[in-house]
């Protein structure tokens, strides 16, 4: 599993070097599903973030088609905001390589600490704390409670690697979110 997570840290980082937006009837559809406060952080989020948002959430309704959880906005909401959170760390695409390179190595509880430092430091501590930041974000702008669970734990190892239970979203959903985010 984590050559896997390897591979998947990989291929989006090379996906980020691309500098185009999101397609356009990628952006209308997203206009559509987002309230206004998610959509203002989702437009804040730099174009490959935004890119893979707007993939994850194609393949979240694909997955859910035909289930009883199919069109259900706070899915794809969950799946288009699940990485608001790195708004706060202001890294670009080398630099979040280098912190979850330092975070795989002395460890998340340790770097996520870096917050209360300076400089670069401080920032990698963001970037680790993301998810816990993006929660908080959503919480703020008024997210569906699903929506700000979601970004709470869609890092979290046991979810992605055990298929745990996350409180108030059905295990079909989770399946959905973590593989669309995951491949």
């Amino acid at each position: 599993m984590m050559a896997a997570r390897f591979g998947h840290l990989a291929k989006r980082g090379l996906g980020s070097l691309w500098p185009g937006p999101p397609r356009r009837a990628d952006v209308a559809w997203i206009e559509t599903v987002l309230v206004p406060q998610e959509l203002t952080l989702w437009q804040r989020l730099p174009r490959y973030d935004r890119r893979h948002a707007a993939t994850v959430a194609r393949r979240v309704e694909a997955a859910l088609a035909g289930s009883e959880h199919a069109g259900e906005r706070r899915w794809i909401a969950a799946a288009l905001v699940h990485d608001v959170g790195k708004l706060d760390a202001g890294l670009g695409v080398v630099l979040r390589v280098g912190a979850t390179l330092v975070a795989r190595v002395g460890g998340y509880d340790r770097v996520a600490e870096w917050t209360r430092t300076r400089g670069l430091r401080r920032r990698f501590g963001l970037y680790v704390r993301h998810p816990e930041l993006g929660a908080q974000r959503l919480a703020l702008a008024g997210s569906a409670p699903e929506v700000v669970t979601w970004a709470r734990m869609h890092q979290n190892p046991i979810v992605i690697t055990r298929g745990a239970p996350v409180p108030g979203i059905p295990s079909a959903v989770v399946d959905a979110l973590v593989a669309a985010d995951d491949d």
